[in-house]
């Protein structure tokens, strides 16, 4: 447009140019029309240039409102804020690569906790090998995440609803995290995993959801060999006993006693009488019918509880364990929920198994709004009792014979004296560790 206007002759040329004509008695007529002509056709080439420039930048300010708004739709999926979307296709495509959308899921796991120190990730330990670290190579490995994910795993917003502890085993646990959603996502994983850690079950979930935060309860289950229940003065105290109804209606009787809101200072380490946090819900706690598998008979606990502290179940079992066993009289349980320090037992960890995690304040509000499916595993049931049967039973009842863990837990019984209370000192709780990296509850991690 510039050179345009510099060849435009100024109105100051063109009138100079009239008078020099007039003067020298020459027709300026001719000349007048060829310049006006020429002047009018630049004019016009003008008009066109600008019409072009405004129809681009028209384009331009269109183009940027559109990045805008799926910046803004990004923004609102980060927030917890689902956003209804025209779907073209199940994937994308970028500089002719296709790319999957990236959204946030929770997978449903089961594992066998042996050999592993934990279900949570030590990155830069590989000293301690965890649950995790084989799930994130195989996320990593399937495609699912990129690689620099497992080194940061915020960046996937990667969060676990139990932190299980050593040796300990789950049916169904849940962590929430984004990837892309490849094509048969589940098989893909689970050829990257060995054949104790599974995921079961995949379920989109709001842009917003933490399974550590938005889980209302956990239960678990705690498998031990019925020897244990026997009296101390009964001539039985090895894989030979079996249990009586009579002392199966005295155990259920006292795991009852656990029920309701209790302060649970004295089943688990670093919290006083009077922390707020110490105090629990359990729904309902109890023992199932024993069962004989390879020649040694079992039982199967189950608690289910808002949440749990370290070591908490444990606890709770091994108290009743040593009631049972006539190691501890029953008052000792009233005395517990007292400010005194009561000396509780703490049952092995082999047994203990993550059994369910519950979301029915997210199912009331998302499972049937026609966007989202409810966290229920229904279909999952079959395959989760498969799991169980293939690689958790048989781990716990090997590993009992091999070690037996349970057998020499027992003996250590009768070095606990039960019936002393000690006052506990005045305790500032601000100087407890009443909060660890994962909130107060231990994420329903029961176990060391």
């Amino acid at each position: 447009m510039h050179a345009l206007l510099s060849r435009m002759p100024s109105l100051a040329w063109l009138g100079s140019g009239r008078l020099a004509a007039h003067s020298l008695g020459r027709p300026a007529r001719g000349w007048r029309l060829n310049g006006m002509a020429s002047c009018f056709a630049m004019a016009e080439e003008l008009r066109t240039v600008a019409s072009n420039q405004a129809k681009r930048l028209k384009s331009s300010c269109s183009n940027s409102n559109i990045e805008e708004a799926a910046e803004e739709v990004g923004k609102q999926e980060e927030n917890g804020h689902e956003t209804k979307r025209f779907k073209t296709s199940g994937e994308e495509v970028e500089d002719g690569v296709k790319r999957f959308p990236k959204r946030k899921v929770v997978l449903l796991m089961a594992y066998s906790g042996k050999g592993y120190h934990g279900m949570q990730r030590n990155v830069g330990n590989a000293q301690f090998k965890t649950i995790e670290d084989d799930l994130v190579s195989a996320l990593i490995r399937s495609g699912c995440i990129p690689e620099n994910h497992g080194e940061d795993m915020k960046k996937m917003s990667f969060q676990r609803c139990a932190r299980t502890d050593k040796g300990v085993s789950a049916a169904g646990q849940i962590v929430s995290l984004k990837v892309w959603l490849i094509e048969d996502i589940l098989e893909k994983i689970n050829h990257h995993l060995p054949p104790h850690i599974r995921i079961l079950g995949l379920k989109r979930v709001t842009g917003g959801f933490n399974s550590k935060n938005k889980c209302d309860a956990r239960t678990y289950s705690y498998m031990l060999p019925t020897f244990a229940l026997a009296h101390k003065d009964c001539d039985l105290q090895d894989d030979t006993y079996r249990l009586s109804t009579k002392t199966l209606e005295t155990v259920n009787s006292l795991l009852a006693c656990y029920k309701g809101t209790h302060n649970f200072h004295n089943f688990t380490s670093q919290k006083g009488p009077k922390d707020p946090s110490a105090k629990r819900y359990i729904m309902e706690m109890y023992c199932e019918e024993p069962f004989v598998r390879e020649g040694m008979e079992f039982a199967v606990i189950k608690v289910k509880g808002q949440s749990f502290m370290m070591h908490q179940i444990r606890k709770m079992i091994g108290l009743v364990i040593a009631i049972v066993k006539g190691f501890a009289s029953e008052a000792i349980m009233e005395r517990c929920w007292g400010e005194e320090k009561v000396d509780v037992p703490k049952a092995p960890g082999l047994g203990l198994v993550l059994e369910r995690v519950h979301f029915e304040k997210y199912n009331k509000r998302f499972g049937n709004d026609g966007l989202h499916e409810a966290l229920e595993w229904v279909e999952e049931e079959e395959k989760i009792a498969a799991f169980k049967e293939q690689h958790i039973y048989p781990t716990i009842i090997s590993t009992e014979k091999e070690e037996k863990s349970m057998g020499r837990w027992v003996e250590t019984l009768s070095n606990h004296d039960f019936n002393s209370t000690v006052s506990r000192a005045p305790v500032d709780n601000r100087d407890l560790k009443s909060d660890d990296p994962e909130g107060s509850d231990g994420c329903g991690d029961d176990s060391d």
